[in-house]
């Protein structure tokens, strides 16, 4: 039941992201209950081969919920500052804490604006880098175009190249919220095959269908393991109420 209650919470947060923008879903696995010293290990009576006690299965317990990185759909926003990735990469943004501590981030989420000062920055407000650092963009330029390798142009002058990155196992990558990612030791970098387009943006990769009919699934699960505790739970009461009664 706690297994089915941790897939229920993944698949409760899609449903709740399946049209936050960049967002990718995640999904969750059980593992057999047989490493919790409920198995003879390395047992000298028994040739050294691992054995049940008993003969009852050992159950289910929670195993790891990882990240399906798979490309979104493209929605046209018409937007100049908006950018969608088609293919393997992330946007570098700079995350500042409320210590002060910048963080570098990946993200796919493309709405980007820009500030008063003309810094170009993420929906939460988050540094775009470019390939020279914080990119900022003349506020008064009339015609911003974004070429599929990501360099910035305003009213003709060359500005920036947005900074793309691209990780060897995306194993490596926590998330960090719902959108953003920081690579964990271990992440090798590799070349990046996305190109940029702008005026559009990467939707969730949720299925909402096949979502609820996995709610629908654990959902059934939880409630049939719930009638069998309370089965147990007759049973116990009569042997203690009605069987084992002392006249």
């Amino acid at each position: 039941m706690v297994n089915e209650q941790k897939r229920m919470d993944v698949l409760s947060n899609n449903m709740a992201n399946s049209t936050t923008v960049g967002f990718k879903l995640d999904k969750s696995t059980s593992q057999a209950f047989d490493q919790v010293l409920d198995l003879k290990i390395r047992d000298g009576s028994q040739a050294y081969h691992n054995q049940a006690i008993g003969h009852l299965s050992l159950g289910v317990k929670i195993g790891e919920t990882h990240t399906d990185h798979a490309q979104g759909s493209i929605r046209q926003t018409g937007g100049t500052y908006d950018c969608a990735l088609s293919g393997k990469g992330f946007f570098t943004v700079n995350c500042v804490s409320a210590n002060g501590d910048v963080h570098t981030r990946y993200t796919r989420d493309g709405r980007f604006t820009l500030t008063k000062e003309g810094l170009l920055v993420d929906a939460d407000g988050n540094a775009v880098q470019g390939e020279g650092g914080d990119i900022k963009i003349p506020t008064d330029a009339k015609n911003v175009s974004i070429s599929p390798v990501g360099q910035i142009t305003a009213d003709g002058v060359t500005i920036d190249t947005l900074l793309i990155k691209d990780f060897e196992n995306y194993d490596y990558l926590r998330k960090r919220g719902n959108t953003l990612f920081e690579p964990a030791e271990g992440a090798e970098e590799t070349d990046p095959t996305a190109q940029v387009i702008q005026g559009y943006t990467e939707q969730s990769n949720v299925n909402v269908v096949r979502e609820m009919v996995d709610m629908i699934t654990v959902t059934r699960a939880y409630e049939a393991n719930q009638k069998v505790i309370r089965s147990y739970d007759t049973m116990l009461q009569s042997a203690a109420n009605d069987i084992g009664r002392v006249q």
